[in-house]
C-alpha cells in the first residue's frame, strides 16, 4: 500500500513540458524517440511530450504550437517578429534549435517578447568539415559522373581528370571548430593551407602548420577556397562578384555555410566564362521549401538552381553534411537536457543560450 501510495506521488509531482517539434523527418524523431526511452524510468520528475510535425514553423502555422510551452525547430522555420509575438502569445517560453546556425531568428523580437532562445553550437564539427572535404574529393576528380557512367556500362575514362590535391593551396575562411578541422584534414593532404578569421588563433594555426592570411591574399593565391562562416550583416555575399574577380583562375569553391555567403547569380557568371573550375555546395540561399524534400515528380520552380545544376562542374547536395548519427545523437542530446533544464529551472547548457 505504501508503495502505491509512493508511486502516486512521484506520477503527481512530474513534470509533463509539451513541445512542438517542426520540420521533423524519419532520422529526427527515431533518434529523438530512442533517446526518450532511454531516459524512461530514470527520473519522475520530468516528462518531454512530443508533437512531431512534418512541417516548418512560421507565422502561418503557429497556431499549431497552441498548448506547448516549447518549439524545437531547424534551420528553414522562419521565426521572424511576427511569427515570435504570435508564438509568445500562445504561450511558448522556448525555443530550441536543433542547429548552431541562427539566422532565421530574430533575436531582437525574442528579446522584446522575453522569448527564450537555445541551440547546439557543436554537435559534430568533424561531421561538416568531412563532408566539404569529401564533397570535393568528389568534384575534382568526378566520381559523380564516374559513378553514374559505369551504371550505364560506360566503363571510358575521357572527361574524368582530375587533379592532386597535394601541392595545392587551400583557403579556409573561418576558423571555428569546424574551419579549424577542415584546415587539419586538407593539411594531411599535403597542402599549403593558409586561413581567414577576423579573430584568429595564432598558436593553433602554428600547431598545425597553417598560416593567417588577408582575406585579399587568400582570395588571390588559393587553388581551393572552403566556406566555414556563419551567416550575419558582415559575411552575407561574402563571395561576390568582386570576391570572385580577385581568385585564381579556375579555383575550386567549397560552401557547408550557409548559402547567402555566396552570391548565386555572380558564382552563375563566373562558371559560365570558365573562371571557376568547380563548385562543391551542401547549402544553396534559396533553398527552403526545396533542400529537405522530395521534388522529384515536380519542375523545379526556381530558374538561379535549375542552372547551377546545369553546371558538369558543380555538385549540389541537400544541406546533409551535419547529418551523421554521431551529430544526430548530440543535437538530440543536447535539446533534451536543454528543455529538462528549462522544465525544471535549472540554468541552459554553458554556451547554447542566444536570448
Amino acid at each position: 500500500m505504501l508503495k502505491l501510495y509512493w508511486f502516486a506521488i512521484q506520477v503527481y509531482i512530474a513534470i509533463v513540458t509539451k513541445i512542438a517539434f517542426y520540420d521533423s523527418k524519419g532520422y529526427d524523431r527515431r533518434v529523438f524517440e530512442a533517446l526518450e526511452v532511454a531516459h524512461t524510468g530514470t527520473s519522475r520528475s520530468t516528462e518531454l511530450e512530443w508533437r512531431y510535425y512534418d512541417f516548418r514553423l512560421s507565422v502561418q502555422t503557429a497556431s499549431t504550437a497552441q498548448g506547448a510551452e516549447a518549439v524545437c525547430v531547424f534551420v528553414n522555420d522562419k521565426l521572424d517578429r511576427p511569427c515570435i509575438e504570435k508564438i509568445r502569445n500562445l504561450g511558448i517560453r522556448l525555443v530550441t534549435l536543433r542547429c548552431a546556425g541562427f539566422n532565421n531568428v530574430d533575436l531582437q523580437a525574442a528579446g522584446d517578447f522575453k522569448l527564450s532562445v537555445v541551440r547546439v553550437p557543436a554537435y559534430s564539427p568533424h561531421a561538416v568539415a568531412e563532408h566539404a572535404v569529401g564533397i570535393y574529393l568528389a568534384l575534382n576528380r568526378k566520381i559523380h559522373r564516374a559513378y553514374n557512367r559505369v551504371r550505364e556500362l560506360n566503363f571510358s575514362l575521357n572527361g574524368l581528370v582530375g587533379h592532386d590535391v597535394a601541392g595545392k593551396t587551400v583557403g579556409i575562411i573561418g576558423t571555428g571548430k569546424i574551419g579549424r578541422i577542415a584546415a587539419q584534414i586538407f593539411h594531411g593532404f599535403d597542402t599549403r593551407v593558409i586561413a581567414y578569421d577576423p579573430a584568429p588563433d595564432p598558436a593553433w594555426a602554428a600547431g598545425h602548420g597553417i598560416k593567417y592570411a588577408r582575406l585579399d591574399d587568400l582570395l588571390r593565391e588559393s587553388d581551393i577556397i572552403s566556406l566555414h562562416v556563419p551567416l550575419t550583416r558582415e559575411t552575407r555575399y561574402l563571395l561576390d562578384a568582386d570576391a570572385i574577380s580577385k581568385m585564381k583562375n579556375r579555383v575550386f569553391i567549397i560552401n557547408t555555410s550557409r548559402g547567402k555567403l555566396i552570391h548565386t547569380t555572380a558564382l552563375i557568371e563566373a562558371l559560365k566564362t570558365g573562371r571557376i573550375g568547380g563548385v562543391a555546395l551542401d547549402v544553396y540561399e534559396e533553398e527552403e521549401g526545396v533542400f529537405f524534400e522530395d521534388h522529384s515528380d515536380e519542375v523545379i520552380m526556381d530558374d538561379v538552381l535549375a542552372r547551377l545544376l546545369t553546371f558538369p562542374n558543380v555538385i549540389i547536395t541537400s544541406h546533409q553534411a551535419f547529418l551523421t548519427e554521431e551529430a544526430l545523437t548530440e543535437i538530440a542530446r543536447v535539446t533534451r537536457e536543454n528543455l529538462v533544464n528549462f522544465a525544471t529551472g535549472r540554468p541552459f547548457l554553458p554556451g547554447t543560450t542566444l536570448a
